[in-house]
């Protein structure tokens, strides 16, 4: 294999004879999988980068299946990370594989499985053509749409084949559709339930009887394709949308799950955010915290779930805050401070599906479960810290105000004078805070802190809060 700056590219092998001379030998799509996962595994390799929160219970089973060669279906609510699993296994493919060039299959020119390849391969022998396909163009993704034929999936008569004077019942009338079409790879299908049961019950003998079958006519075609799957558990039942006999072609069925442990919440924000502007890590930890909590919320419909996806469009929307602010007031740093955690749930609300009965308190409970979000994320940073100095301070005469359009500056220089005291500083050194953004941000941190446990008084509205 050689590269170019980087680029893999293909051998630099063109007809089969070239192939068999370099030791070439043909190996089903399942074996393949299944060696390159157990060399990765027995190499100390992760197979699976970018996943978090799945180690030690959703990968292993996948593991397990592909070793035993099954076609997969997840089970998981939205935001689960289902479709980023299907798409990680194109990292177990070769890099590149050979097939018949002009092959409408992939086929493999050790293996053909159309009559029309056998005959190439026995006229042209050792001079027969080979290209080069790349694992990424391996793998294919169909959204399951009630507007889905089996046309789409398995394929339908070609009139203008027909025209040009082939039988109905030749196999080079047939075009193919997209499971044909992905032989030697993977086909990954999203919401499989939504597929109409007829177009389900066309998926039967391409996974298991190796035949396809289009209007009538029937051809034996030994595919060497793995099916994976997403679906919602309460659509993969025997009550739901899924016909039985599909669910008995699936090996392995695998229940996710959201992440269980805090650190492997932020880490998936972290990755899959775009953020355009500083975002300090206890932001995003309330914003995690703030995303568990309303996932064991019982006024929350919890069978919609509560997506990884909420936690993600809010950290953008905190750090878009920042940035907004930023360029209004003149900042040279764009840094997100607790206020714009608290704007960004305006926005957020149309992503939450709450239980019948809370209509008109779906406000009260979005602000109430982010109060105890921030003072969970709170707690262990300050409990260590004397704020009586900034109580006293505030005495009922003095406040402190701050916004989505109050600038870091305008903040600090509003801040009571606290006369030899550090806890300013200190304030800062717990968050780690050393700019002038983030070190705002800590100390609103901090005030938030004292009114959440009740030291001082807060009074919001307009998009401005007053600490006193």
């Amino acid at each position: 294999m050689t590269r170019v700056r980087g680029v893999s590219l293909p051998p630099n092998l063109s007809t089969v004879g070239e192939l068999k001379a370099a030791g070439y030998q043909h190996r089903s799509l399942r074996a393949e999988i299944r060696e390159n996962l157990l060399t990765k595994l027995r190499n100390g390799e992760d197979p699976w980068p970018g996943l978090h929160g799945l180690e030690n219970t959703v990968i292993p089973q996948v593991e397990r299946a592909l070793i035993a060669g099954h076609d997969i279906v997840l089970l998981g609510e939205r935001g689960q990370g289902k479709t980023r699993l299907l798409r990680s296994m194109t990292a177990l493919l070769d890099e590149w594989i050979p097939i018949v060039a002009g092959s409408e299959l992939r086929e493999d020119p050790f293996a053909p499985i159309t009559d029309a390849t056998r005959e190439r391969l026995e006229r042209e022998g050792d001079e027969l053509a080979i290209t080069w396909v790349p694992r990424d163009d391996r793998y294919a993704e169909k959204l399951a749409t009630p507007d889905t034929s089996v046309a789409d999936l398995i394929g339908d008569i070609d009139p203008m084949r027909v025209a040009e004077g082939r039988r109905l019942g030749d196999p080079e009338t047939i075009h193919y559709g997209l499971i044909p079409r992905s032989n030697r790879g993977i086909v990954a299908i999203n919401e499989l339930p939504d597929l109409a049961e007829r177009i389900q019950v066309s998926m039967l003998n391409v996974m298991e009887e190796k035949d396809v079958q289009i209007r009538g006519y029937m051809l034996r075609l030994p595919l060497d394709v793995l099916v994976v799957a997403s679906a919602n558990p309460e659509d993969y039942t025997n009550r739901g949308r899924i016909i039985t006999p599909l669910k008995d072609r699936f090996g392995a069925e695998i229940r996710t799950h959201y992440p269980l442990a805090l650190d492997d919440e932020i880490a998936v924000i972290r990755q899959e955010a775009n953020l355009v502007a500083e975002v300090p890590d206890i932001l995003l930890e309330i914003l995690a915290r703030y995303t568990r909590s309303l996932r064991e919320s019982s006024a929350v419909n919890q069978r919609s779930g509560v997506s990884a996806r909420f936690a993600i469009a809010g950290a953008e929307t905190i750090a878009a805050a920042a940035l907004h602010r930023a360029s209004i007031r003149g900042e040279k740093d764009a840094v997100a401070r607790l206020v714009d955690v608290e704007s960004a749930v305006e926005v957020l609300g149309g992503k939450i599906e709450f239980e019948s009965g809370e209509e008109g308190r779906e406000w009260d409970i979005l602000e109430y479960t982010l109060r105890t979000s921030t003072a969970e994320a709170l707690h262990a940073t300050l409990r260590t810290l004397d704020f009586n100095p900034l109580i006293a301070a505030l005495d009922g005469s003095i406040t402190v105000s701050t916004g989505a359009n109050v600038s870091a500056k305008e903040f600090l220089d509003g801040l009571p004078d606290l006369g030899e005291t550090t806890l300013y500083d200190d304030i800062a050194k717990a968050f780690d805070a050393t700019s002038e953004g983030s070190r705002a941000n800590a100390i609103e941190l901090a005030l938030e802190g004292l009114f959440l446990s009740r030291k001082i008084a807060k009074d919001s509205g307009e998009g401005e809060s007053i600490y006193g």
